[in-house]
């Protein structure tokens, strides 16, 4: 999520002037009701888009409330760990008022794993609004947007036990050309290095893309508005590696992109391209490939008379569609303004969050949206200022979430949304050849007596009820993979792809 925070103003009195034009450009690009929060407190009105009925599998409950003290403004998407537990970070608050790391486990617990701006000069980073990814290690990496040696963030990799690694210092190359200021997670290709964007700095003072190995070897691969009138766009959001290998992502201001592992770009879609921007514009998630191998994503404005955001799907070649307009309905009640990333569930159905509803007197929204258009209003909130940074389907079945404001009295929540699907299993990677460890993560794996890959079996070890520890048999196809338990067979939510 793309937005400005009052700490950073800390940081900028000491940037150099080439980077504090960077913000003041942005900040000038972006819309006067960019979203920031005061008080809300959560009502329970779920509505249906085609009918006023909910499901009576649907439950939405709020499972934790932050406290200033353990950390304020969760964001980015919650993760699942090899232990089973959610991690993620908060913005603001803790020991320092400048984020943490955290752990919430299934005695609805929250411990702090690491207060940000502990460390001399801040020299481990802070402000924090970029999420964590798992890395296949076990530990998990993200990105600050505060602090380091430069004072504008840093790359971290923290174990589950706490223990903080600075990989790099964002602005370390010379005009800031490796960038700063990320927002979204990063993720770990398949190659095992980890890559991100960064929607300041560059050569090109629009933005970069990179990538960071565990161990800390930084490379720059792309600097935005590298073509003529920025065709390419500026202020990238986060990527992701699609099933041919290379990356896709957004750029705040223009475009759909294609990346290939060694930096090549191509612009697949130049947003704001069709009669009165009915295609949307500025989006501010990351995409996603749902099964259909179709990637979907949001833009925040646009989208037609309305101009409150869109849902969309291109393909790998840049075919574009729009696939749903916000606040096309009667009073807005299906939100708008969505900018976090959409996630499939795994009964096929996309998931995501609005920002803002029709007036200041109505909240965001916790939506689902079918491939094909239709729109089920899952969770609406009361006070329009309150934020979404996403939600994720844990391997319960169930979706988790956040969400977080800026007022003095409300610090943030953690919440879960039952929608009655099935548990299931997630692989660490997602694809490898034969011979490749897998990670198999899920709830209640203790007493498997079977992994399978496509259909071929695979040796493996239970490690706890949460984790199982595999290797890609030899006679692998891509497929999905299974494991059966004493009381069930536990299938991935997506294809594991074999080369």
């Amino acid at each position: 999520m793309s937005r400005s925070h009052p700490l950073l103003s800390i940081g900028s009195r000491n940037l150099p002037s080439i980077m504090v034009s960077d913000q003041r450009n942005l900040r000038s690009r972006r819309k006067s009701d960019s979203l920031f929060g005061l008080n809300c407190v959560p009502i329970c009105i779920v509505v249906c888009m085609a009918m006023a009925v909910a499901s009576p599998a649907q439950t939405f409950s709020t499972i934790f409330s932050f406290d200033g003290s353990n950390g304020r403004s969760p964001n980015g998407p919650l993760i699942q760990g090899f232990d089973g537990s959610l991690y993620g970070t908060t913005v603001i608050g803790g020991a320092h008022s400048l984020g943490t790391v955290f752990r919430f486990n299934a005695n609805r617990t929250v411990t702090t794993l690491h207060n940000f701006c502990s460390r001399t000069a801040c020299w481990d980073g802070g402000v924090p609004k970029s999420g964590l990814v798992l890395g296949r290690d076990g530990n998990l990496y993200g990105t600050t947007t505060y602090g380091g040696a430069h004072k504008v963030g840093t790359i971290f990799k923290i174990t589950p036990q706490g223990v903080l690694t600075t990989l790099h210092h964002f602005c370390a190359q010379a005009s800031c050309a490796d960038g700063y200021g990320t927002t979204q997670p990063l993720i770990q290709a398949a190659d095992g290095n980890l890559y991100g964007a960064a929607p300041n700095g560059g050569i090109n003072h629009a933005g970069t893309i990179f990538k960071v190995s565990p161990g800390g070897n930084f490379k720059l691969l792309y600097s935005f508005c590298a073509k003529a009138q920025c065709a390419d766009g500026s202020a990238p959001n986060g990527l992701i590696q699609a099933a041919d290998g290379n990356f896709y992502g957004t750029a705040t201001f223009g475009t759909v992109f294609r990346v290939t592992p060694g930096g090549a770009l191509t612009t697949l879609h130049r947003f704001c391209s069709r009669a009165n921007c009915s295609d949307g514009y500025e989006p501010m998630g990351a995409l996603t490939q749902a099964s259909d191998g179709v990637l979907y994503g949001t833009t925040a404005y646009g989208g037609g008379n309305s101009s409150f955001g869109t849902v969309f799907k291109i393909t790998l070649q840049g075919s574009f569609t729009i696939v749903h307009r916000f606040c096309t309905d009667v009073d807005c009640i299906g939100g708008g303004v969505p900018q976090s990333t959409l996630i499939q569930g795994t009964e096929g159905n996309l998931y995501g969050t609005t920002s803002r509803r029709h007036s200041a007197q109505f909240g965001g929204s916790l939506f689902k949206v079918t491939r094909t258009g239709i729109l089920t209003v899952l969770r609406t909130f009361p006070d329009w200022r309150v934020d979404f940074p996403g939600v994720m389907q844990a391997t319960d079945g169930n979706f988790y979430g956040t969400t977080y404001d800026q007022s003095a009295s409300y610090f943030g929540t953690i919440f879960k949304l039952k929608m009655g699907l099935s548990p299931f299993i997630k692989t660490v990677p997602i694809a490898g050849a034969s011979g490749t460890t897998v990670i198999i993560l899920g709830t209640n794996l203790s007493g498997a007596t079977s992994v399978k890959f496509g259909g071929r079996a695979a040796p493996f070890s239970v490690v706890s009820s949460s984790e199982i520890r595999t290797v890609v048999p030899t006679d692998a196809t891509s497929g999905i993979v299974t494991v059966v338990t004493p009381n069930s067979v536990l299938s991935s939510n997506v294809v594991f792809r074999v080369p």
